[in-house]
């Protein structure tokens, strides 16, 4: 299934066998760096059990000129993460969402960027999302750029928020408001 379509980017409901893909990828220690760390490389019953299960996440898979390039997930924030956050008591919808582009012959290329937009637009469309937020590590240059590029600005840090790599690491969290949306 099609979420949505823009010029050469399609982004399509994971399938049970895209698992290879998502195990190819997440094998590769230079988006691994990025995404779960190092330490965490995944096989495919980590895939099954992180990736495939039905757990109110929407799993997805980026293709670019119809090759899979990535993946991006999505989910409504529940009670607990809006405690988290700093979101209790706010009214509205509020997403989180996470992707990784799984090709790095396709980083630095402004695909990251055309993603992120495409799916702000489709989260405030389609889902009647008010805000939208991420929590990237701090380290994660590349990936802020990205996303101050597509609108999202920094709440605040989470102090030793996600361990990557046997570390603690502190994250950003991200938001972008429906009210920034045109």
């Amino acid at each position: 299934m099609i979420l949505f379509q823009s010029h050469r980017l399609i982004v399509r409901k994971l399938e049970v066998l895209d698992a290879d893909l998502l195990v190819r990828w997440l094998t590769n220690p230079e988006v691994l760096q990025y995404y779960e760390g190092r330490d965490r490389p995944h096989n495919h019953a980590m895939v099954r059990e992180s990736f495939l299960a039905d757990d109110g996440e929407m799993r997805c898979i980026v293709e670019y000129e119809e090759a899979p390039i990535g993946y991006i997930q999505y989910y409504e924030l529940d009670q607990e993460s809006r405690r988290e956050y700093g979101y209790e008591g706010v009214s509205g919808k509020i997403y989180g969402m996470d992707q990784f582009i799984g090709e790095p012959d396709y980083w630095n290329k402004g695909i990251g960027k055309q993603l992120v937009t495409n799916m702000i637009r489709y989260l405030i469309d389609e889902e009647n999302a008010d805000k939208i937020v991420m929590d990237p590590q701090t380290w994660n240059t590349r990936a802020l750029a990205c996303y101050a590029q597509c609108g999202f600005v920094k709440v605040k840090l989470l102090p030793a928020h996600e361990l990557h790599e046997g570390q603690l690491r502190d994250c950003w969290l991200l938001e972008y408001p429906k009210a920034c949306y045109n």
